[in-house]
């Protein structure tokens, strides 16, 4: 993922560089304007949903199908753009250590290798349409192969963008070699298929570990790792045929809850381009920014409060560092400091709704939206408690000199302009966790809320950025959607071989029982969470490892938040955490100087995991 590296102090410009960086090349324009159409359709379909169903009492039971058709081609196309924008999340870690030759040498395996994934994908994917086409849909009454001939066109395009990819970055010879090199593998492993075949777990090191951690080491995107490996564990050690690995996928990454992620992630993009969420940051700012440490507490409270209107971490942080890091710094942060913050500050907000992991995870793991939105919201409350007490002895020397109170009439206008940016996050929660709409029904209603109250009240958005916010959006969508395909179907091959019942066997047997189930959950999604990032640690890990959880008698909603915060800390702490380094992107301090300060930062959290994970009701007991 991409991200414009700048210290623009003002919220405008950074939006601006941001929509700027992300461009993709003249000849995908055509799939552009068809995923931006697919997206304004979506969004359409549900509202009139809502509308059909709240207002005239009146429910359209095709909506939802064409919904879901049309979501699926928008997850395919918009996964095709992130190839073409390169936006598709990779791990950069490892390939940026090697010399500058070899890091050519890689890039250009690391594309042969997507492109080969791709290839072979393309011919089953073109057999799942014919055998979907012989199904009709229950409401629309048209084949189903409709809907899923998404799927070969999307890989299709794909494929032809990453060999594009590839000619035109890496020269002849390396090219040449590793295709070579690509070959032999293959040729090796189909003659000792036969023997791998009684391999029994040590396959599942071998392809599913092993393989998925040379390709990240590549640099191949996240997708794409999960897909190889479990291609290459169903074509050489089962007999179980390409198609169905195809199904997994479409399973995976069209689930109807998940139509809210491109919504919210579009709300986002609006709150950037409004500068909603400049006016919380600015109402908390002068309600708390004369006390000692208040510009630490406003940075907390902004990131908690604009990721209840975003849910995107990315989002939050570039909304928040620009407003308020120049006062901090006048102030005499440490710029080291402010990242810390920032990046803890935004792993602590990644729970309060509409997050986009929470909506993830409810779908992949069965857990009730309304639930693990109200549960959220207190969790992200704990951990906000914990880093503003660091915070604030962290501040006990901060210089107070020439800081005064804001007056009642600058906070009262300063908190006029904010409310209605205020009111959505709430708005989001009640309505999700009261039961009186879904998460997709309140993403749909939320842009409507956002667009209309920024075009009244903040300025509104231009047609040119608010198609770029189309595309991007897609872009967006598309690679989060494609890693919760792969994954789902790297998730579904591990639990064929059984590991999951004797892994479940294992950990029932540990001393302990449930408390030590969540130190080892703890740990193993803290690892998860610094290397594959949350989506597909989520996808990959929640259908083994939330049945254990629910063996041992914990309440999953609880062992959602804790799985979450996990994620999160992993995610934010170096070396490898993608978000540390995001932080630091959007904040422009170097990687190495904030390295050290954040640990203390990642200490609180882990202290709040601690007492969330010990004490249920921090969880469950507001349900």
């Amino acid at each position: 993922m991409s991200l414009a590296h700048t210290d623009e102090t003002t919220y405008g410009a950074l939006a601006e560089e941001m929509l700027e960086v992300r461009s993709g090349s003249p000849l995908m324009r055509p799939v552009e304007a068809v995923a931006a159409l697919l997206l304004v359709g979506i969004i359409g379909l549900l509202l009139m949903g809502v509308v059909s169903r709240y207002v005239f009492s009146i429910p359209v039971v095709w909506i939802d199908e064409a919904a879901s058709i049309a979501f699926l081609w928008l997850a395919m196309l918009g996964s095709a753009i992130a190839i073409d924008r390169a936006e598709h999340l990779r791990l950069t870690i490892f390939l940026n250590m090697l010399p500058e030759r070899l890091r050519g040498l890689a890039s250009t395996l690391g594309l042969l290798l997507v492109a080969t994934f791709l290839a072979a994908l393309l011919e089953p994917a073109i057999e799942y349409v014919v055998e979907e086409s012989y199904l009709t849909s229950a409401a629309l009454n048209i084949p189903m192969g409709w809907r899923v001939a998404a799927l070969p066109v999307g890989i299709g395009l794909m494929l032809l963008l990453v060999l594009r990819d590839a000619f035109r970055s890496g020269t002849p010879m390396n090219v040449a070699g590793c295709l070579a090199a690509i070959g032999l593998v293959l040729a090796a492993l189909w003659v000792f298929s036969p023997g791998l075949a009684s391999f029994g777990y040590g396959n599942i090191l071998v392809f599913l570990v092993g393989f998925v951690a040379v390709f990240l080491a590549l640099g191949v995107p996240i997708a794409f790792c999960f897909g190889l490996g479990a291609l290459a564990f169903l074509t050489f050690t089962t007999s179980i045929p390409t198609m169905v690995m195809i199904g997994r996928m479409d399973e995976g990454m069209s689930a109807l809850i998940l139509i809210s992620v491109p919504i919210f992630v579009l709300l986002g993009c609006i709150l950037d381009a409004t500068g909603m969420g400049r006016a919380i940051v600015e109402f908390l700012a002068s309600l708390l920014g004369h006390v000692k440490a208040g510009m630490s507490y406003v940075l907390l409270g902004s990131l908690f409060l604009v990721s209840g209107i975003s849910g995107s971490k990315v989002s939050d942080m570039a909304t928040v560092a620009p407003a308020l890091f120049p006062e901090m710094k006048r102030r005499g942060h440490k710029p080291k400091e402010m990242i810390a913050l920032l990046a803890t500050g935004a792993a602590m907000a990644d729970t309060v709704p509409p997050s986009i992991v929470l909506i993830v995870l409810g779908s992949v793991a069965g857990v009730s939206i309304a639930g693990l939105f109200t549960s959220g919201f207190v969790i992200a409350m704990v951990l906000l408690a914990v880093l503003a007490i660091l915070a604030r002895w962290k501040a006990r020397g901060e210089a107070m000199e020439g800081i005064r109170r804001a007056p009642m009439r600058t906070v009262g206008k300063a908190a006029l302009v904010a409310a209605p940016a205020l009111v959505l996050p709430f708005l989001i929660r009640s309505a999700v966790g009261s039961g009186v709409a879904t998460a997709t029904e309140v993403s749909t209603i939320a842009v409507l809320y956002a667009l209309v109250i920024g075009a009244v009240l903040y300025g509104g958005i231009r047609p040119r950025k608010m198609y770029a916010m189309l595309v991007e959006t897609a872009a967006l969508s598309g690679a989060i959607l494609l890693i919760l395909g792969t994954a789902s179907a790297m998730a579904w091959t591990l639990t064929q071989t059984g590991f999951a019942f004797h892994m479940a066997a294992l950990v029932t047997d540990l001393p302990g029982g449930w408390l030590t189930y969540m130190l080892v959950t703890i740990a193993v999604f803290m690892a998860l969470g610094c290397v594959l990032e949350g989506l597909p640690a989520l996808v990959l890990m929640a259908p083994i490892m939330f049945p254990i959880a629910k063996n041992l008698g914990i309440h999953d909603i609880h062992y959602s938040m804790v799985v979450v915060t996990a994620m999160n800390i992993g995610l934010m702490a170096p070396p490898i955490g993608v978000g540390f380094y995001i932080a630091c992107k959007i904040g422009s301090v170097s990687p190495d100087e904030a390295m050290g300060a954040i640990w203390p930062y990642i200490a609180a959290l882990f202290v709040g995991l601690l007492l969330i994970a010990v004490v249920p009701a921090f969880s469950i007991g507001y349900l």
